[in-house]
């Protein structure tokens, strides 16, 4: 697994583009789903709906003096960039909270970065975006998961029946909702800080290939970035930003973008 250091990767460059200012979610909407009750089905059909926050989900809070995104997990819901990204290194840092709720209470902490979405809000499990999801779970931090038709292909080693792990070394497979393998890959290695441990996350993307970062530990590189749509496969490569409320509260802060002309070699090797 190649390890860099993460600190400061911006510092040089004039280039980045601070997605959280710092203060509010000015640049950000919220959209929060249906309710569920504590085994996930829902209560009505009807999403809470877009920049509609009761329940305060999505919040600014003060911690070690200074302002960070709170989500408190209670709806699933995301928030969700006002722009959409192509070709870009985005670097944030997360760390969990302690409450969990409804089906995920006592479970692994769970939220997650979906990138390149399109689309309608609410498409998969009346919360999300078509989108690639570079998964945020204690534990599983750097896994894939395609989100309501999103499509890569992947290097990897079959663990069991229906486990595959990435490996530079392995056989490449379509992972999607409709794929043989279905649409969950497991990274390699784990990377992820102790619990209430702050970590940083890298997301590299260029054309249809991105590297998942945990750390400074490449922890799965993906190929062939496309969606199925009436039918058919195609390219999805520039979308949203969307940061998961899946049950679990967490925090984000420093999330930080910039433009990227190529991958670095090292991280695809």
């Amino acid at each position: 697994i190649f390890t860099f250091t993460t600190t400061n990767l911006f510092a040089q460059n004039t280039n980045q583009v601070a997605l959280f200012n710092g203060k509010d979610l000015n640049g950000w909407n919220t959209y929060i789903g249906p309710p569920l009750d504590d085994a996930g089905k829902k209560l009505s059909d009807i999403p809470v709906g877009l920049n509609n926050d009761p329940k305060h989900v999505f919040t600014i809070v003060q911690q070690d003096g200074e302002k960070i995104i709170r989500i408190s997990g209670e709806n699933w819901g995301c928030i969700s960039t006002l722009k959409e990204y192509a070709d870009f290194h985005l670097q944030l840092q997360f760390k969990w909270g302690k409450l969990s709720w409804g089906q995920k209470k006592g479970k692994k902490m769970d939220s997650g970065v979906l990138y390149f979405s399109v689309g309608d809000n609410g498409v998969d499990y009346g919360a999300w975006m078509r989108s690639q999801e570079f998964q945020v779970e204690q534990g599983n931090c750097g896994d894939y998961w395609g989100v309501a038709g999103g499509m890569e292909d992947i290097p990897v080693i079959q663990k069991s029946d229906s486990e595959y792990v990435y490996s530079p070394s392995g056989e490449m497979k379509t992972f999607s909702a409709k794929s043989a393998v279905g649409r969950h890959c497991i990274k390699q290695g784990d990377a992820e800080n102790a619990t209430g441990e702050w970590n940083t996350l890298d997301l590299y993307c260029h054309r249809d290939t991105s590297v998942q970062m945990i750390n400074g530990k490449v922890m799965m590189v993906l190929y062939n970035s496309r969606q199925f749509e009436n039918g058919q496969a195609i390219p999805l490569v520039k979308g949203k930003l969307q940061i998961q409320s899946e049950g679990a509260e967490i925090f984000y802060k420093n999330i930080m973008v910039e433009p990227l002309k190529e991958i670095p070699l090292e991280f695809l090797k």
